[in-house]
């Protein structure tokens, strides 16, 4: 008796912490967003996050595009081909890039290099006492620091996610024509007539979500990091596993809100 007793006082604790964790985000985030649009507004440093989460994040997002939709072409063909429609990889290429793949794989590999970069910076500011002195300074920190990069994630991985979109089926494209065999203007024909707006609009919204969630949770773990060095290296890592689940929950979410019908 006493040891149900104790797992159902183990299941409350844990419940409780977790609803108690899921508001104090969920507050954090309304402060945030309250910032973006009230002024003033730090422009130097909204710069300085949006090149850090779009211009430099490039390069590992478009590799990871191409090899994706690359990938995505081989392994249709070979299931494909089985059944003589090998026609249909065009259309399977640009719709597993711009509905999933490209603002799937763009989001993990910026909460992989910003979201943890975020936690990592803000949660040595706290540890080392910088941001008290930036209150002292007549410096909102929540302004000055997290704000424009929630913003920045915002803006910037939707135009990560356009560019990882046309490098995924530029993959898909290079491989068919390289190495199956395809006719180029036969591809290029059936990825243009399969494509449709709803598809890259419904990926741009995700990629506007994830871009906020991948700043929120590392602006949210750093900002309320303790415990020196051993306490910044864990909201890092707390930093990019929540926001990768975040991230993957949320795209299953707007999958089944937008194409379950």
């Amino acid at each position: 008796m006493d040891m149900l007793l104790n797992l159902v006082a183990g299941l409350g604790r844990g419940t409780l912490a977790l609803i108690r964790a899921a508001g104090s985000l969920a507050l954090f985030a309304l402060e945030g967003l309250s910032h973006i649009v009230r002024p003033p507004f730090y422009g130097r440093v909204f710069l300085g996050a949006f090149l850090e989460t779009g211009f430099f994040s490039l390069p590992v997002v478009a590799l990871t595009a191409l090899f994706s939709g690359g990938v995505i072409a081989l392994q249709s063909y070979t299931g494909f081909a089985q059944y003589h429609v090998q026609s249909a990889i065009a259309g399977i290429v640009v719709l597993a890039v711009t509905r999933e793949l490209g603002p799937v794989l763009a989001g993990l590999m910026v909460a992989g290099r910003v979201g943890a970069a975020m936690a990592a910076q803000i949660g040595t500011m706290r540890v080392t006492d910088q941001i008290d002195a930036l209150t002292t300074l007549s410096t909102n920190p929540m302004k000055y620091l997290v704000a424009p990069r929630l913003l920045a994630g915002l803006i910037a991985l939707p135009l990560l996610v356009l560019v990882a979109d046309v490098l995924g089926v530029a993959g898909g494209f290079t491989v068919c024509v390289m190495k199956l065999g395809f006719s180029p203007n036969a591809y290029i024909t059936s990825t243009l007539n399969s494509l449709k707006a709803i598809d890259v609009t419904v990926g741009l919204v995700k990629a506007a979500l994830f871009g906020f969630l991948i700043a929120l949770m590392g602006c949210y773990y750093g900002y309320n990091s303790k415990g020196g060095a051993e306490g910044v290296g864990s909201a890092t890592t707390a930093a990019v596993v929540v926001a990768s689940i975040l991230l993957l929950a949320f795209d299953y979410l707007l999958t089944d809100l937008f194409f379950s019908q």
